[in-house]
């Protein structure tokens, strides 16, 4: 997994502590996992439980959630709960219908909340957050690195931008999907596309530096254009996948 590019970005006291904290109860929770003390597809314990058992903040158990979906070891059907695994990587076959219209359902979601980001990141980015998104580009275009990779790497550029707007809801609610905001995580990547990875991978490429460069430029006309076609050509791709 790429390592976490922190971007300067105004943030309430203890934030460093916060994260530290989140590491540690990943790591707790990875531990019963590993051991089989969580079963695959058992439901993890309920927010509440987790905060008063460690006594941490519901940030806290929030951003240890996400991280271990970005390790695969945690998959959050939003509105019932996050449950282990029932596969190492979190892999969800190409032709489930179900998979399909629910990882849809995320991209519109993101599709509402994701465009205006990327307008308000124009405006408020910083040389930090652009040097994180780059980063995170640079990555994808290895076509050597795995799929885990090359989500984790996905999900770091658009919390970047979450990060640019300077607000924190973007932030927090970035933070809460997670990695189920990457179709490519959940899904064939290969198979959404006519089986051709390294076709689907330029495609994305060529979309993240057009976000890339209307945030760069600090425009948010461009940067929010760029984003809603970034979204858009993935909704009508899943879309294919779904209906044909």
């Amino acid at each position: 997994m790429i390592a976490p590019c922190h971007a300067l970005h105004r943030r309430p006291k203890g934030f460093n502590q916060s994260r530290n904290l989140s590491s540690i109860l990943a790591q707790v929770l990875s531990e019963r996992i590993t051991s089989g003390a969580l079963q695959p597809g058992q439901k993890l314990p309920a927010e509440a439980q987790v905060m008063a058992e460690h006594g941490v903040s519901r940030t806290v158990v929030r951003e240890a959630i996400s991280q271990l979906q970005t390790r695969g070891l945690v998959i959050t059907r939003h509105g019932i709960g996050s449950f282990v695994s029932d596969t190492p990587d979190g892999d969800v076959h190409p032709n489930s219908n179900a998979s399909l219209e629910d990882v849809l359902a995320v991209i519109e979601l993101r599709i509402s909340i994701e465009v205006e980001a990327a307008g308000f990141a124009a405006q408020r980015r910083n040389p930090q957050h652009l040097a994180c998104m780059h980063k995170a580009l640079d990555i994808l275009k290895d076509p050597g690195i795995s799929r885990d990779v090359a989500a984790a790497a996905d999900h770091e550029f658009h919390r970047q931008i979450a990060l640019a707007t300077d607000n924190r809801y973007f932030v927090d609610i970035t933070d809460h999907l997670g990695i189920d905001l990457i179709p490519r995580k959940r899904l064939n990547s290969a198979a959404l596309n006519g089986g051709d990875r390294i076709e689907y991978g330029l495609r994305l490429q060529h979309e993240h530096q057009a976000i890339y460069q209307g945030i760069a430029d600090g425009d948010p006309v461009a940067a929010k254009a760029a984003m809603n076609l970034h979204l858009g050509n993935i909704r009508e791709r899943l879309r294919h996948a779904t209906f044909r």
